[in-house]
Parts: structure tokens; sequence; C-alpha cells
């Protein structure tokens, strides 16, 4: 199924990023039903040829029936047959059901195209997707899912960060692919916990968009954006986790970006909508912009 990713024969492969629907336990909500049908309404005005969640699809905390939840919340990726995918959030597996049964759910679905990832890793869903060439069929770009947790140990404190034997996993593919392809496959990645260059590149980056609360990072730097760094292939970074920035900046070649807040239930100032990400074949580069909840573009 990983193959069936292509570019169009134009050259072009659009990606739209959803994040933070916390959609909650009661299935009338108000606030729920203006998210799924935001997220119906950037579908069709964008067509995307993946879909990718990064995280909070659900607030499990407190809701009874959380399976419930999550198939609300992937509901109008399944309804619209358009390939979809996700990684998890803090807030996802945080009361009442698991990863692994979330994950369950989701691999219910012939258009999911998440993977639950090897068993020894950390965390739930650490996975990769190409893209193939319009032409050739080979792999033409990647895309990589790792799973940032949730909490750190309290002894840390703050968020969970990005263990070393993901950061070790990441590599590994990196240079997998490298060998098969005879080149560094242009790629992105995608997990819901900001890494601590969030705040660097903010610092003293390259960055347009909007900052309206601190980045609420890990504690400890566990060196991915290092490791991304020195295989040279990620281009970006998509992450969600905080609902009042939306910036997107360059550090060291890289763009670290986060998505526009989806859902409508959950804290945050900023007008609800999605990110929208472009490649085209052949090259090292990607145009990304955000699709509001009025229908307007923010590039």
């Amino acid at each position: 199924m990983a193959d069936d990713l292509r570019f169009r024969e134009d050259g072009t492969f659009t990606i739209v990023q959803l994040t933070d629907l916390h959609i909650g336990g009661d299935k009338d909500n108000e606030e729920d039903l203006r998210t799924l049908e935001l997220i119906n309404a950037v579908l069709t005005e964008e067509k995307p040829d993946l879909i990718v969640h990064t995280g909070d699809l659900i607030s499990s905390y407190g809701v009874t029936d959380p399976l419930a939840s999550f198939r609300r919340a992937i509901a109008p990726a399944v309804l619209s047959g358009i390939p979809w995918t996700h990684v998890f959030g803090n807030h996802d597996a945080e009361e009442n059901v698991t990863r692994e049964e979330l994950m369950a759910i989701a691999l219910e679905h012939n258009t999911c195209y998440s993977q639950a990832g090897p068993a020894e890793l950390s965390g739930v869903g650490n996975y990769t997707l190409t893209i193939q060439s319009a032409q050739s069929g080979d792999p033409s770009a990647v895309l990589y899912f790792l799973d940032s947790g949730a909490m750190a140990p309290e002894s840390v404190g703050g968020y969970a960060w990005i263990a070393a034997d993901q950061v070790h996993w990441y590599k590994q593919q990196s240079l997998s692919l490298r060998e098969r392809s005879g080149a560094i496959l242009p790629g992105l990645a995608f997990f819901h916990i900001p890494l601590p260059e969030y705040n660097d590149v903010w610092k003293r980056g390259k960055v347009s968009g909007i900052k309206h609360e601190e980045v609420c990072c890990p504690m400890l730097n566990s060196g991915l954006f290092a490791a991304m760094t020195e295989m040279g292939d990620v281009m970006g970074t998509f992450v969600g986790h905080d609902h009042d920035n939306d910036y997107c900046g360059t550090l060291h070649d890289i763009r670290l970006c986060f998505g526009r807040v989806t859902g409508y239930n959950t804290y945050g100032g900023l007008p609800r909508g999605a990110r929208v990400i472009r490649l085209q074949e052949g090259r090292h580069s990607f145009d990304t912009w955000l699709r509001l909840e009025d229908g307007g573009v923010l590039k």
C-alpha cells in the first residue's frame, strides 16, 4: 500500500496537515461539529494527495469512550477516500485508552497509511512512507513519522522528547533509502511536540507567521535536529501542540513549521485552519501555506 503514494503527472504532491482537533466525548458537541465541517471544507478546496494528522486528534481525558471519539476525528479523512495518516499527540491516549488501541482503529481503514512501527522502538507510530516518481515509479521523496510521546519523567519535567532509539532509527532509515536509491531523497518529518530548535529558529532564523505563546518543547534535546542536519534529507518538519503558534522558519537549511490549529474544542485565539504543503518532484524544496476557516489563504 505504501507504494501507492505517487507524484501527479504535473510533478506535484500536496499534503494537508490537520493538527490538534481535540475531538471530545460528546458526538453532538457544536465545536467538534464545526471542526469536522472545517476539515471537509479544506479537503474540498485543496484536493490533497495525502492527509496528515499531527496529533491530539482527540482529548481522551475524562472521556468514557475515546475509541468513538477517535472514529469521529478520522471520519472526514476516511469518508474522503484520500490516503491519510497520523502521529499521536500527548492528549490522544491520556486516559481510558492506549496508543495501540487507537492505532488498531486507524488500521481498520484501507486508505490509512499509518503504521504501528517497530515494536522495539519508543512510542507507537514510527514509520516512513515514500512517494513514487510519476514517470519511473521509483521512490522520489520520503516522509518520516515519529511519536513524540507525552510527558517527561517527573525528575525532568515538561514534555517528552523523541528518544535516542528513535533518532538512531531515523538515521538508519535515511541511510537505507540513500543506498537503495543512489541519492538523497527529499524528505519531510511529522510529529506532534516541537523540538527545542523551534525556539532557536524564532530567535535567529528566517521566520514568517505568528508566535503568541511560548514554545512547549521538551526540556532536553535528544539530537533529532542535529541528526536531520547531518543526514541532509529532511527539508522541513511539521508539528502541532502549540495552538497559538503557526510560524515557519529556516534554521541550517531545514524549515521548522507549525501547523494551524484545526480544532475548535480547545484553547487558542487563532482562526482555525490547516497547513498545506506542496512538493515538486525532483526539487529539494517545498511550498506551504495556510488554508483558513473563512476559505482564505495565508502564504
